[in-house]
């Protein structure tokens, strides 16, 4: 396997050589492909996702996997031509009248090392952003999601030839190998604990990583939030793949005297959202099923109160014990905890004692209060009266920071992660700036420090 992937890597770094810099319409006919290719298979590509999960909503599988990758290639090709423009920046008047400007330039082999839980957006969202880029790329998806990265490797050798995307197929052994590789760059998605020992083996030959990791997202709900509202989008959030989504909400905090009204409003939202079984989204695997299950059956045992609707729609945890499992790790599966909190400063004050999230959601419509969560909170995005949908804003920037992860992409941002923003500087024939070579003059350095 090192030898395979070793040639796959020769064999596009021969092609960068060959054209290091791709042109616009190069690049929009890539993505161009890259749409065509998630259009054609859009059935294919649903079934191959419930056979990975066993069972999964066909809406989801549209709404979370198909239809992003959609939107990303519609919106990169729209505005490529803006991102490769070259930018003038301003010079010292000493140097005048010389210019200076930052050029975008490929970076060169991109590996992108994609997750189980979206197995086919969170695979070609990267690769939209280094296409544009003008890259050439290696993926390893999921050896999780068997039937979704045999098929993902199957269309893209009918789409694209290996010189400009390869899929790399393989167990942990495979990944390990994968990213010790000396890319140009490497994006990663998945566990906080992956993560550390992909950074290391990158580090190893002084790869920059991108690395979108999890943690636990917050929600707050004050006390002038519309609670029904508020509900509504919590549970949207927390149903959404069963629960297997790095930016779903992972615990509530609700200030104290509202708690009971919250809760209530949580069970009708989960009545009203996941009534049954038919739509909802299985765990990937029994291993990841007996977790979620361990995680309910610990806090029960501990005397919590739960709420629960049904395996087939999120648990409600009241008021956990700081030292259970659903308040220690990342759930990604259907508890819920709901926490009392005073007020608004002590949410902040818990929030801030722990890693820093992915997302903060925060429902109020109290701008003081919106002003506080902005300028004390730091997370990956701070999200204000819904839960999920700033993803599907391809101009904002998604990524972690500090425990979930650093380094952002999507769009304009995706485009400048993907690329090396490279200063020149043009001299003109006649300048006063040749009077700084040697030897000096004691005028010149005066002026100079006058400026």
């Amino acid at each position: 396997m090192t030898r395979h992937l070793n040639a796959c890597l020769k064999t596009q770094r021969l092609a960068c050589r060959q054209s290091p810099a791709p042109s616009l319409s190069e690049r929009r006919a890539l993505l161009a492909r890259l749409a065509l290719m998630t259009k054609r298979h859009r059935q294919a590509i649903t079934e191959a996702i419930q056979a990975d999960f066993g069972k999964r909503s066909d809406v989801e599988i549209q709404l979370a996997d198909i239809q992003p990758v959609l939107e990303a290639v519609r919106y990169a090709r729209r505005h490529l031509w803006h991102w490769m423009r070259p930018w003038r920046v301003g010079v010292p008047w000493q140097l005048l009248p010389g210019r200076a400007r930052i050029v975008p330039q490929p970076l060169g082999v991109v590996g992108i090392i994609s997750p189980w839980n979206y197995p086919w957006s969170l695979s070609l969202l990267p690769v939209v952003d280094a296409f544009a880029a003008g890259n050439r790329i290696m993926l390893k998806p999921s050896e999780f999601t068997l039937h979704t990265s045999a098929l993902l490797a199957r269309l893209v050798t009918q789409y694209f030839s290996p010189q400009t995307l390869c899929v790399i197929e393989g167990d942990a052994t495979t990944g390990q190998a994968f990213s010790a590789l000396p890319f140009d760059h490497l994006l990663f998605t998945g566990s906080t604990a992956v993560g550390r020992h992909v950074a290391l083996a990158a580090a190893q030959n002084l790869t920059p990583t991108t690395l979108e990791l999890g943690g636990k997202s917050p929600a707050f709900v004050a006390g002038d939030a519309d609670f029904a509202r508020a509900a509504e989008a919590i549970i949207f959030g927390k149903g959404m793949n069963g629960g297997q989504t790095c930016i779903a909400p992972d615990y509530v905090l609700v200030e104290s005297r509202h708690i009971d009204a919250f809760t209530s409003a949580l069970s009708r939202a989960i009545l009203q959202q996941r009534p049954s079984a038919k739509d909802a989204t299985h765990p990937l695997n029994e291993a990841q099923r007996e977790r979620s299950d361990a995680m309910l059956a610990e806090a029960r045992n501990h005397g919590c109160r739960i709420i629960d609707h049904g395996s087939h729609a999120p648990a409600l945890v009241i008021d956990p014990n700081h030292g259970l499992a659903v308040m220690r790790e990342e759930i990604f599966g259907r508890c819920l905890p709901v926490i009392s909190v005073k007020d608004s400063d002590h949410a902040l004050a818990f929030v801030a004692e722990r890693p820093q999230p992915l997302a903060i959601y925060v429902f109020t419509y109290q701008r003081e209060q919106q002003r506080q969560w902005r300028r004390k909170s730091q997370s990956g995005a701070l999200v204000f009266n819904t839960t999920l949908l700033h993803h599907a804003v391809p101009g904002l920037p998604f990524g972690g920071v500090g425990a979930s992860g650093h380094g952002a992409y999507h769009g304009r941002h995706g485009f400048n992660r993907f690329s090396h923003l490279r200063g020149e500087f043009h001299q003109p024939k006649r300048s006063p700036a040749t009077l700084l070579y040697p030897p000096y003059r004691r005028w010149l350095l005066k002026l100079l420090r006058l400026g």
